[in-house]
Order: C-alpha cells, then structure tokens, then sequence
C-alpha cells in the first residue's frame, strides 16, 4: 500500500500573506481624520499631536491635516536615552 497519495498531494505552496506595514501617509501629505499615518509592530513610531495609536500600534490622525514627522530624544524610566521618531497631524490654515 502507497503511504501517500499518488497525484495532487504535494506538501509544499503554504504561503503567509503579507502584512503590508510601513509609512502610508508622509511628510506634506495630507490627512483626513481617520486616516491610518502609519502601520507598525511595535512603537517604531510614537504618536504626536493629533495622532493616536491602536491597539496594533497602528497610527491614525484625529484631526484633519498636513502630516510632519519629528525626532526627540527620549530618557525612559531607568534613564536610557534614545531617538524617537514622532508623528503629528497640524491643522492646515
């Protein structure tokens, strides 16, 4: 008796989909309110004035306007320092 199967029994073509991650949104770009800014794994980017962050880090605009990104220098709690990117909205005039 044969084990396997003699045709269309093949083990291999599993594939992951993609997760389509990254900037979606940039600098000078304009925003309308719920638009996603960024999507992200983790705090890659952290969330500015008018920008909140979902439950899957995702980035979105609360306000309607022209995205700018920003660096700051972050000390944490035990008095590490680094540079964290940050996203605003500002309203346009």
């Amino acid at each position: 008796m044969a084990k396997t199967k003699a045709a269309g029994a093949t083990k291999l073509g599993r594939d992951s989909h993609p997760q389509y991650l990254g900037v979606k949104l940039f600098e000078g770009q304009r925003a309308k309110i719920g638009s996603i800014v960024v999507r992200q794994r983790g705090t890659k980017f952290f969330p500015g004035k008018n920008v909140k962050r979902g439950k899957d880090d995702t980035l979105y605009a609360l306000k309607e306007g022209v995205v700018r990104f920003t660096t700051k220098r972050k000390i944490g709690f035990d008095n590490s320092k680094r540079k964290v990117k940050i996203v605003n909205v500002e309203p346009s005039t």
